[in-house]
């Protein structure tokens, strides 16, 4: 009963504990995601319940940039079927971070 009444306090030093290297997880890379990042956008998969404050912190301190905005997106796992058995997949949530003008990140290193 004690978890359920968490007073707003508790529940914000609760948050400002996470660590950023454990918020977000790792980059998307993709065709489409490296079309968008010479726009200055970077998507990345973030832990499901990172909202966008969060986000762009953890973003700021681990590769050392400035954040303008932050989208976040919610993808939902879908029914997948083998045979008889069925499952599903993993969900996961997106985060689209757009970086102010002249900040890169160097996502694949060469």
């Amino acid at each position: 009963m004690d978890i359920l009444n968490k007073s707003k306090k508790e529940k914000k030093a609760e948050v400002q504990q996470r660590k950023p290297t454990l918020l977000v997880k790792q980059p998307w890379i993709t065709e489409r995601a490296s079309d968008l990042s010479g726009l200055g956008k970077y998507i990345f998969i973030v832990d499901k319940k990172t909202n966008k404050s969060e986000a762009k912190k953890a973003i700021e301190s681990i590769y050392g940039v400035k954040v303008k905005a932050v989208n976040i997106i919610n993808i939902k796992g879908k029914a997948k079927r083998l045979g008889r058995s069925l499952g599903r997949t993993s969900a996961y949530k997106k985060a689209i971070v757009t970086l102010r003008e002249g900040q890169k990140i160097d996502i694949i290193p060469t």
